[in-house]
């Protein structure tokens, strides 16, 4: 069974997501902050990683950069989910490195959609 982290500090946000993709089939970890995500990796690898931009400390668009400069974590897909929808802010996201960016209010549909496709590359 595949695995995906959620980084999203608004816990609504996290928990439809969550649902979402558990009802997909999928184990799912949670993280409040891009801290906590690093930990989270560090011990059990995800598969595809769900990452809001606007997080306390470090942002997404932080977090993204680090994880796909190393080599640890360079191959895990990101799909960044955030308010930020304007096509810079997509645009931006990309450039970080995300394989996808779901603007919010995010369609459970594409969020499960995106997240297979990814996994099974």
């Amino acid at each position: 069974m595949h695995t995906a982290l959620i980084v999203e500090d608004t816990l609504t946000e996290r928990e439809t997501f969550a649902s979402c993709l558990r009802r997909g089939g999928l184990n799912v970890l949670t993280a409040n902050t891009g801290e906590e995500a690093l930990e989270k990796i560090s011990t059990h690898k995800p598969d595809v990683i769900i990452l809001d931009v606007v997080l306390p400390g470090r942002s997404g668009f932080e977090l993204c950069r680090e994880l796909k400069a190393d080599a640890e974590t360079s191959k895990i897909p990101v799909v960044m989910c955030s308010t930020k929808s304007t096509d810079m802010d997509k645009f931006w996201g990309m450039k970080q490195g995300a394989d996808a960016y779901i603007p919010k209010p995010v369609d459970q549909e594409e969020l499960l959609r995106t997240v297979n496709q990814l996994i099974k590359g």
